[in-house]
């Protein structure tokens, strides 16, 4: 079964899930297989379908339905609406795609860009009932759902320039559903985290490594790299492993993390902002042999001078790994921008017409083409999302390196 008017897989279809995800299993390394299972599949199609019923929620609270009967660009469905132009552009155009591909608007392209209007009635679907299926099927994914409605609650206000995404998302108070989410009990989130395990084991050169993560949060991804190197039997190989993370809440969360690993000598913790340059930060030039990166760099606010950054703190032969939500093909949506399309570092990084088209997610080409062009070789992927997305649309997690 598929979403009406887009094609898209659908969990209500179990059988058809099944055997999608079987054939993407076929389609992955060993060890990558046992992360991407028909459970995890079905989960990925609820959220999805339950981000698809918060948009619609959205849209009419904030009254973009009442001015979706005619053709418009997002410029003018905002001006129409009476939203805020500077934070509300870039969500409102993700809305507007969003419900595009799922045949809500029509969509015309043309020189000037696209316009949409409204393709009939705008659907009334809740999405309670998406909730109460993906309780059924495996609780452990609720945290996102969490975050997600969090997130809807208060768009329309958002939109409206009455509250600051920082705000709706971070305040203290939330923070709590963050150590939910960001969580490997958490199979929507973990897969970045146990993606990114299996690379940095996979990429792991011979020697003493000294790894520095940047962005490391609450340090989930930290502990699914470190236990799966000592299951591989590879923890003697790390010779230093610095965590670093900007948030203070995070890094303090994150000293917990170290704890439950045994406090480890060579695991250290460190405040880093890769927006700024990394030798003043302590991080001295060639003095790492990994750089390690779980969904962090897509928010660099110029990907160039992070990346730059990060060569420079590369040994000659070392190499970028990292763990990314990956937009299959360009422009199309992935539902962690409907919540992370509220943070500005998100959605209005420096652009490039490349490589950086857009705030938030990018494909594998333009990963490649950004590696490159900060002067990174021997650029690779795991798995292959282009064979892979012919047959799951929407599969976006994917490791990457570069090699200085």
């Amino acid at each position: 079964m598929s979403v009406p008017g887009s094609g898209r897989l659908h969990w209500s279809d179990p059988a058809t899930v099944e055997r999608v995800a079987a054939l993407v299993a076929d389609s992955l390394p060993p060890a990558l297989a046992p992360i991407f299972d028909p459970p995890f599949a079905r989960s990925h199609l609820t959220f999805d379908d339950y981000v698809h019923r918060l948009v619609l929620a959205v849209v009419r609270a904030a009254g973009l339905d009442a001015v979706l009967g005619d053709w418009c660009d997002a410029v003018g469905v905002v001006a129409r609406a009476g939203l805020e132009p500077r934070r509300s552009l870039v969500p409102v155009e993700w809305l507007l795609r969003h419900l595009a591909e799922r045949g809500v608007l029509a969509r015309e392209d043309g020189p000037a860009g696209s316009r949409v209007r409204l393709a009939g009635a705008l659907p009334e679907l809740d999405p309670a009932v998406v909730l109460a299926e993906q309780r059924t099927h495996d609780a452990r994914c609720l945290p996102s759902f969490a975050v997600a409605e969090t997130a809807a609650r208060d768009y329309p206000a958002f939109l409206r320039g009455e509250r600051t995404g920082e705000d709706v998302l971070f305040a203290p108070a939330r923070l709590s559903l963050w150590t939910g989410y960001f969580s490997n009990d958490n199979p929507l989130y973990a897969v970045n985290n146990r993606v990114g395990a299996v690379a940095l084991e996979t990429w792991l050169g011979p020697g003493p490594a000294r790894v520095v993560e940047l962005g490391g949060g609450l340090g989930s991804g930290t502990a699914a790299a470190l236990e799966r190197l000592v299951a591989a039997g590879r923890i003697g190989e790390v010779q230093s492993y610095r965590f670093t993370e900007l948030v203070p809440a995070f890094l303090r969360r994150a000293e917990r993390v170290k704890e439950r690993l045994g406090s480890p000598a060579f695991l250290t913790l460190a405040p880093l902002d890769m927006n700024r340059p990394f030798g003043e930060q302590g991080v001295a030039p060639a003095s790492a042999s990994i750089v390690y990166a779980v969904n962090v760099l897509h928010v660099a606010h110029d990907l160039a001078f992070t990346l730059g950054e990060v060569w420079r703190a590369l040994e000659p032969g070392g190499r970028l790994i990292v763990s990314e939500g990956v937009r299959p093909t360009a422009g199309q949506t992935m539902y962690p921008e409907f919540i992370f399309n509220l943070l500005e570092t998100f959605r209005a990084p420096r652009l490039h017409p490349v490589y950086r088209p857009n705030g938030g997610f990018l494909t594998v080409e333009q990963w490649r083409a950004a590696f490159e062009t900060a002067g990174f070789k021997d650029v690779r992927a795991m798995p292959d999302i282009a064979r892979i997305r012919t047959m799951f649309p929407t599969f976006y997690a994917a490791a990457l390196a570069a090699t200085r």
